[in-house]
């Protein structure tokens, strides 16, 4: 990797709990809170972590390896490690490198980046932080004209993969950024905001590093023709306007010659309908937990959509990876590789670029020891005759 991971990191910071905890006291409550919180009661948020626990281990004993190979290839790229950073909204309000920085070090990793339309950096410098792909990731925020541009502009500067979000019919009801004021910081009058602006000070150094980078940064991939980016935004103001159907695909495709990734995907008639509009592939998503609540875990709903697109087309998951093994039993499950979004934005409102980066070498350590453990020789071989599932998912 192009920059150092602190030595002191080693000992200090050794999972992606700990990068959590380092972000929670480094950044603002309601921005901390944005990051980590789910929607409803959050039962899905805690589910998409704990199911892995259900999945359990079958090793090869007695098996030496003088290495495992870690490599994989996802629409025909290739990735050193089965992770891909997922896309992260408003990642320029948890550290001023936000975009720039998980790009960077995503393409130092050997893995690809995928850029959130809400998102404070120009998706021109975001692709040419990276060394490795970058796909970006669309909604429909500002309208189709503005979305078509957005598409003109990544096609032209080198995004290889576009990423289509199906599971915004509306914002989920985040009640961790109600409770902070997410609302009336972002968008209210003076007055509105003086309850909630202690959040702030209580944190002097990303304060600092706010003001430094300019204050509240507009949305510079959501250009309004006339009017410039549009102002940065509370997440039910965006995702109200940016309602995608299976019937935008027709001008999505129209548009974006390259391939196209449905992202939100639980069902197998849903994951059938993404093969029949053209998609290359399906993320089995529930947004992070922030949309529906008491929807299936995706490591739960995994298997049907495997099963239903019969290897028609790729499958990758997102939702709960916080450990190599985790990623393990994804691809145990048919997964080609997970997407990460928590795991490494943690890292990143830490420590912004040297975060990513700790969270990048983290999962693959823990993934290549896992490997080891399990006595399989590469990513490519994981198969369920590695795991037991409980007898109810059967």
């Amino acid at each position: 990797m192009s920059q150092t991971v602190p030595k002191h990191w080693g000992s200090h910071v050794i999972n992606i709990e700990d990068l959590r905890e380092l972000a929670r006291r480094r950044i603002p409550q309601v921005v901390f809170d944005y990051l980590d919180g789910g929607a409803d009661g959050e039962v899905t948020l805690r589910e998409n972590c704990r199911v892995f626990d259900d999945v359990i281990f079958r090793p090869r004993q007695a098996v030496q390896l003088a290495e495992c190979n870690l490599a994989t290839r996802v629409l025909n790229f290739d990735l050193t490690f089965p992770a891909i950073l997922a896309p992260v909204g408003y990642s320029r309000m948890m550290h001023p490198g936000g975009e720039v920085a998980a790009s960077s070090a995503a393409g130092d990793a050997g893995t690809i980046y995928t850029l959130s339309t809400v998102s404070g950096h120009k998706l021109e410098s975001v692709r040419a932080a990276s060394k490795g792909p970058v796909w970006y990731q669309l909604y429909l925020v500002g309208g189709r004209e503005v979305a078509e541009a957005a598409l003109t502009r990544a096609q032209k500067s080198g995004f290889s993969a576009l990423v289509v979000t199906v599971d915004t019919a509306v914002a989920g009801n985040r009640e961790r950024d109600i409770r902070n004021g997410m609302k009336q910081l972002l968008g209210g009058s003076v007055f509105s905001k003086l309850p909630y602006l202690f959040q702030f000070l209580e944190r002097p150094g990303w304060l600092a590093q706010y003001f430094l980078d300019g204050g509240r940064p507009q949305l510079e991939n959501i250009v309004i023709p006339g009017k410039g980016p549009m102002e940065l935004v509370g997440v039910g103001d965006a995702l109200s306007r940016a309602v995608v159907t299976w019937e935008d695909f027709r001008w999505i495709r129209d548009v974006w010659k390259g391939p196209i990734v449905t992202k939100g995907v639980l069902t197998a008639e849903d994951a059938l309908k993404a093969v029949d509009v053209g998609s290359a592939g399906v993320v089995v998503s529930n947004h992070g937990a922030r949309q529906l609540d008491t929807v299936s875990s995706t490591l739960r709903a995994l298997p049907e959509v495997v099963k239903a697109v019969g290897g028609q087309i790729e499958v990758l998951m997102d939702g709960g990876i916080r450990r190599g093994a985790d990623i393990a039993k994804a691809l145990c499950l048919g997964a080609k590789a997970v997407l990460i979004g928590r795991a490494y934005a943690y890292g990143m409102a830490a420590a912004g670029q040297l975060g990513v980066a700790r969270a990048l070498q983290i999962l693959r350590e823990d993934f290549d020891r896992t490997l080891r453990l399990l006595g399989c020789p590469s990513a490519a071989d994981l198969d369920k005759s590695y795991i037991t599932l409980p007898h109810h998912w059967n």
